[in-house]
Order: C-alpha cells, then structure tokens, then sequence
C-alpha cells in the first residue's frame, strides 16, 4: 500500500467508512489504512464488569478525569514495555489525533494515583460511535479503571457504538465481540447518522449508579 498524507478531515471522512490508519512503528513515519475482515466491538448494551475490578472502583483508588491529559495519555499509549515492545503510535498519528482532540472530535480518560497519571485511553467521536484507539497503564487494573468510566460516560452521553478494532482476552472480559465488516458498517452507519454528547456532565455518584446498574 502506498503511504498517506492525511489530514484530520481526510481522517474523519476514514473513520465514518470504516477505516482508521496506523504505523509499522513509533519510528516509522509512514501510515497505511486498516480495514479488518472481523472488527472489534464493545457492546454497550452488554457491558461486564469483573467482580475484581468492581472491588477496586468501588474502593476508590483512583482518580478518574476526562480531557484534561490528552497529549499525555497519547504518549503513555506510545510508551514501548517488556508486554509490548512495539508501538503503532509515530509522530503523525500523536500530531492528527491531538488536532482531533482540539477539535472536539477526540477524547481522552485519565486515570490517577496520587497525583501522578498512571494509566487512560483515548478515541475518536463521531456521532454516536466512539472509536477507540489505544490505552496505556502504569499501575494494576488502571487502563481497565477507565474504560469502566469511559463506558458509563458513553452511555450516559447517548452513544450507541464503542468501536475497539480488534478483540483481545483483555476486551473479551468486558463483553467485546467480532462482527463481521459487513454488520459492522451497517451498525456504524447508523452510529453516525445519531447525536450524542461526550461532555455531559458528570454528579459525584454517577460511576456508582452506573456500577449498579449493571447488576
């Protein structure tokens, strides 16, 4: 496949069809499309939590903001470790999202200890869909902490889509299922073609009530 020059529309326009680029490499300055044949979804409608890490958001440990690290949580996401030693994430992926996000069309969870961000995620909005792109952790259960909150904060905000490309057994633990392209994009355009709203505002027990509703 031949490199893309994208800008942020070119992006957009990629994203309601379907597709989403990605790197070989943090090194490699080059970005091709990816169309998977199975794609990734999180039902909002059959989300699960496990009971381990209810315990845990129940207990409190940590902070959970929105928006307020979004370069941040992009950079831990493109952090290299042992588990992953290779990254998607290059220097053109981090420059387009971030000009997403100060478009209003990206937006980012993130998760503190003790004053110190040890884990998020981030994504892509689109009408109702939620495409999500990567999350990091620094800490046990925190990248999982804040999908926990993103979800509470999707469906509270209307959204109808929580897109996750692949499915991996950390997902699969959150109810996350393959679909095939052609469904996939049947639900995606309706997605689209919906209205929700990410910034809704949050009330001190919202993750609690949402919590509880799952039950």
């Amino acid at each position: 496949m031949e490199p893309l020059d994208l800008t942020p529309d070119m992006l957009l326009r990629a994203y309601a069809i379907g597709v989403f680029p990605m790197a070989e490499d943090r090194d490699d300055p080059d970005l091709f499309w990816i169309d998977p044949r199975m794609r990734g979804v999180i039902p909002l409608n059959g989300f699960h939590v496990p009971r381990r890490l209810a315990r845990t958001i129940r207990q409190g440990r940590f902070v959970v903001t929105f928006n307020e690290a979004f370069e941040d949580v992009m950079e831990g996401c493109a952090e290299t470790s042992n588990r992953r030693p290779r990254t998607w994430i290059n220097d053109k992926i981090l420059t387009l999202y971030a000009s997403l996000f100060r478009m209003g069309h990206a937006h980012s969870v993130e998760v503190w200890f003790e004053g110190a961000l040890v884990g998020g995620l981030y994504g892509v909005t689109l009408g109702s869909a939620y495409f999500g792109e990567s999350m990091f952790s620094r800490e046990r259960d925190a990248s999982k902490v804040g999908l926990v909150h993103l979800v509470a904060r999707l469906t509270r905000g209307g959204f109808t889509l929580l897109d996750s490309q692949f499915v991996t057994r950390h997902l699969e633990n959150f109810g996350a299922i393959e679909l095939p392209r052609a469904e996939y994009r049947t639900l995606l355009a309706e997605a689209i073609a919906g209205d929700a709203d990410f910034h809704r505002d949050y009330y001190e027990n919202e993750i609690e009530e949402f919590m509880r509703s799952l039950n």
